[in-house]
């Protein structure tokens, strides 16, 4: 009986001790209690970009080939760089045989010397002419001159009876016939003088012409030594030695170092927020970001990855490599001067959100919606303003409560 009576008062105290543990857990989810401030953390809500990006990554490739083309017909001589060599501006890649060449640049120097001494002979011909010319007019203006003086005589004559009219008249005829055939003779002298002119002009043409194309020979000479253009990696050597190439066949494939791409690929299950025109963020060496726009997409998916190129606003930026290991982040979505809150736990789960709000001495509970997720921070639609402090984590056990006091 004593026992009995025992065991049923420690079971009253148990169960008591139940009942106050539950009553005092319960109190505490029903009403606010005093919290420590330092017991929680905050973000304040402020204006900023909003940024979501999908990552990718890429290698650095050179913007634009460079190709090198055989300037005339002939022989590979010698190959000095072989694909895969870096070479520099001006480096010596491949020697076309130039005496082909050098034979042609002999035979138009002798063809020019013989253009040459005759343009020299019909400038003396020319000269000649000209003498002879000015001396034949010279000759029709003293026969005139000698004709007028003795019409003067013979009127004299006429006066004293001492001549006929009829041999004045003749003197006259003469003397019209005489500036008749000077006339002529000047025009005629005239043309010749233009002929020679005009002579003399066609050997100069001649001569500029073909000291035109001996210049662009030996201009050739220079030429089929086919040098690196700009600093480079070789691509490709098209022939052998020993081979014969004509003239614009393609001999050197390069690339040109002095600007660069980014060659991109991405997990196909991103293909559509894939879009030309996207702007990404491309990580240098994990210092420096350079902005760029996503430009051809290839449409084809190799292993289970899609390639695209990648254009930098900064193509020479001296940090880029050819092939450099470069991560890349797609811009899906961007919104600037955006109410935005830093990223916190659980974001995911909707738009739709409720958490503490600091107000002086308080934390309230508020409901706010969401708009662009991005990779730092979430835009605020609705339900909060700039400068809320809002509590991201350390009040989840006062999650049923809608406002707590601070001690």
């Amino acid at each position: 009986m004593r026992t009995s009576k025992k065991l049923k008062v420690g079971l009253i105290a148990a169960l008591c001790l139940v009942a106050i543990a539950i009553f005092y857990y319960a109190s505490r989810l029903l009403i606010p209690a005093p919290v420590n401030p330092g017991n929680f953390s905050t973000e304040m809500v402020e204006r900023g970009s909003v940024i979501s990006t999908i990552n990718a990554t890429g290698v650095v490739d050179s913007e634009s080939e460079v190709l090198i083309l055989s300037p005339g017909p002939g022989i590979i001589s010698n190959i000095y760089a072989e694909p895969g060599s870096r070479v520099n501006r001006g480096d010596l890649i491949m020697q076309l045989d130039t005496d082909g060449v050098k034979d042609e640049i002999e035979r138009m120097k002798d063809q020019l010397e013989v253009r040459r001494n005759n343009l020299e002979r019909t400038r003396l011909n020319a000269q000649s002419t000209r003498l002879d010319l000015d001396y034949n007019e010279e000759v029709k203006k003293l026969r005139i001159t000698s004709l007028k003086s003795q019409l003067a005589d013979q009127l004299q004559l006429l006066e004293v009876g001492g001549i006929s009219p009829a041999r004045i008249d003749q003197t006259k005829q003469e003397i019209t016939l005489a500036e008749k055939d000077l006339e002529t003779l000047v025009e005629k002298n005239s043309i010749r003088l233009k002929q020679l002119e005009a002579e003399e002009k066609g050997l100069l043409l001649q001569i500029r012409i073909e000291e035109k194309q001996l210049e662009e020979r030996e201009q050739l000479i220079e030429k089929m030594s086919i040098r690196a253009p700009s600093a480079g990696i070789i691509l490709s050597i098209a022939g052998r030695a020993g081979e014969k190439v004509g003239t614009d066949n393609l001999l050197v494939r390069m690339s040109d170092l002095s600007s660069f791409k980014i060659t991109g690929s991405i997990d196909e299950q991103y293909a559509t927020q894939l879009k030309t025109g996207n702007r990404v963020l491309v990580n240098i060496d994990n210092q420096e970001q350079l902005e760029g726009t996503v430009g051809n997409i290839t449409p084809m998916v190799e292993n289970n990855r899609i390639q695209f190129n990648v254009h930098l606003k900064e193509s020479s930026h001296p940090k880029l490599m050819a092939n450099q290991q470069v991560e890349i982040q797609i811009i899906t979505h961007l919104k600037e001067d955006a109410l935005r809150l830093k990223k916190f736990k659980d974001v995911d789960n909707g738009n739709q959100h409720r958490l503490f709000v600091l107000e002086g001495n308080k934390a309230i509970k508020k409901n706010f919606t969401l708009g662009i997720i991005g990779n730092e921070y979430v835009e605020i639609l609705s339900g909060l303003n700039e400068g809320d402090l809002v509590v991201t984590e350390g009040l989840h056990a006062y999650r049923n409560q809608g406002e707590i006091e601070f001690e």
